[in-house]
Parts: structure tokens; C-alpha cells; sequence
């Protein structure tokens, strides 16, 4: 564990995914801690709305606020906008990638066109923004936040494209975390469990019920719980950072006793499938 990040005040932090859902709640958090707020996401209108939410929990008349619309699968366009925000907003002092999305179905019924955009957006978005502002970061240090998922350590039915993009996040995580050290850049993995956001509710439209029925029961953590976990591992100098208690116990089960694991989710499975529809 290495020393963590404790003071945010007048720090800029880049949040991508920062209209809704996690990012959002981290924005939030992260203005009350007396940072400099910059978000990406897709959608202009909803960019400003969400920015009219963050200003709102402004401790200093110095702190600064804005957004800038952006797709993160589009690496000429990842590179331009960053590019530009590092110029006048400042280079980022942190970096959160929270920009994702999750569309569970069984693997025979997810297409390449899935699979592909998946990949792209989860994967693909978080490699073109750490390529794009990396370079700002190397004379002052920062640190990077990548959201993933418990996803990213254990496989889960239904999710088999999600799956693969959030274990190549961590995997990449771990990589960065080596390889960035010696420019002062701290790298940090979240792996939140299921969390009560926009996203969310999306995914649940499609879920098998094996699906369905592996998270019977589990508790759904709210977005602001998810946020302040975030920055508490940050404080902390935690690589991987799995909020709640259920994760954490996911987490030490995987690691130490998988069998056990497995042994629990094939039964779950097939109590589903044997279940009239």
C-alpha cells in the first residue's frame, strides 16, 4: 500500500462518465472536498445539468467547474479534447474513469456488435483517456482511478462481453500501476458491486434470470456510498478498492477458496434454470 492522496483542495480532477450514475456522485463528493471539477460524458444537456449539481456543493468561491462533451471510444477525439482541457482547465491532478455501460444477456444471444462496442466503450475508453493524459501528469505526479467492477475478478452469468472488458480494466490497472509509479502517478482500481444508478436500471431490462437470481438478496449500494469508498481507498493508498461488505467477502472468497465460490453460483444457476418462467 502506498501513501494516499488526502488533500483534493483547488486539485483538478477529470471525471469521464460524469453525468450520472457513479461519476456524478464522485463529482459531488469531490467539490466538498475543495476540488476542481471537470466531467466528460456524451450528452451536452445532460453534462450541464449534472455540472449545475456539482457547483452546487462548492466549500470556495476559488474552486472551478466545467465539462466537455466527449466520447470516449473515439481516440483522435479522447486525444483532441483532452488535449485542450489540459491546456486551459489545467492537467489533472486525478483522473477517474467512469464512463462504462453493461448489457447482460447469455453469451449466444450477445452479438459481435455487442461484444465490439462493449470492449470499446469499458476498455478501449479507459486506455484512450490514460494515453491522452498521462503525458500532462509526469512533472507534478496525481493519481488515476479506473472503475471496474466485481466483475472484474469474478465471472458472472450473463455478462460475458462486460466481463471481459472490466478484467482487461483491471488487468491494465495492475500494469499501470508498475509502470507509473516512478512518475509520482498513483493508479487505483474500483470494483463497486451493484449500484443504484441509471446504468443499473438499464441492465436489469435485459438480465437472465440466472442472473437475476445470482444477485437475489445482495444488498444495492447507492452512488454516493460507492463515491465516498472511492476516495477513502485514494486517501488510503488502496489498489483495489471494493466497496461494502459483500464485495470484500466476494473478493476473499475468489481468492482464497474459488472452488467454494463456483460451487455456490453453479447451484444458484441451476435452481434457476429448473424454475418455470
Amino acid at each position: 500500500m502506498n501513501a494516499g492522496m488526502r488533500d483534493f483542495t483547488l486539485r483538478n480532477v477529470y471525471i469521464t462518465g460524469g453525468s450520472a450514475g457513479i461519476g456524478l456522485a464522485v463529482a459531488r463528493q469531490m467539490a466538498k472536498r475543495g476540488a476542481n471539477i471537470i466531467v466528460f460524458a456524451r450528452t451536452r444537456h445532460k453534462l450541464e445539468a449534472a455540472l449545475r449539481e456539482v457547483q452546487r456543493e462548492r466549500v470556495s468561491s476559488d474552486q472551478r467547474f466545467g465539462y466537455r462533451v466527449l466520447d470516449v471510444c473515439e481516440h483522435a477525439m479522447v486525444q483532441a479534447v483532452m488535449g485542450e482541457a489540459a491546456q486551459t482547465f489545467g492537467p489533472p491532478g486525478v483522473l477517474i474513469n467512469c464512463a462504462g455501460r453493461a448489457i447482460p444477456h447469455a453469451f449466444e444471444d450477445i452479438p459481435f456488435t455487442q461484444f465490439d462496442e462493449t470492449l470499446r466503450i469499458n476498455l478501449y475508453g479507459t486506455w484512450n483517456t490514460v494515453a491522452a493524459l498521462v503525458p500532462a501528469m509526469y512533472a507534478a505526479g496525481g493519481s488515476i482511478v479506473n472503475v471496474a467492477s466485481m466483475a472484474a475478478f469474478m465471472g458472472v452469468f450473463g455478462y460475458s462481453d462486460y466481463c471481459a472488458s472490466k478484467f482487461g480494466v483491471l488487468g491494465l490497472s495492475e500494469v499501470l500501476r508498475q509502470e507509473l509509479r516512478r512518475y509520482g502517478i498513483s493508479v487505483h482500481v474500483l470494483c463497486p458491486p451493484d449500484t443504484d444508478t441509471p446504468g443499473f436500471a438499464v441492465e436489469n431490462l435485459t438480465k437472465p434470470p440466472e442472473t437475476k437470481a445470482i444477485s437475489a438478496g445482495a444488498r444495492i449500494m447507492t452512488a454516493d456510498e460507492v463515491a465516498r469508498a472511492l476516495i477513502r481507498g485514494m486517501e488510503r493508498g488502496r489498489f483495489m478498492i471494493i466497496p461494502g461488505l459483500e464485495g470484500k467477502l466476494a473478493y476473499f472468497m475468489k481468492r482464497h477458496f474459488p472452488t467454494v465460490l463456483d460451487l455456490m453460483m453453479k447451484t444458484t444457476i441451476r435452481k434457476a434454470q429448473m424454475t418455470p418462467t
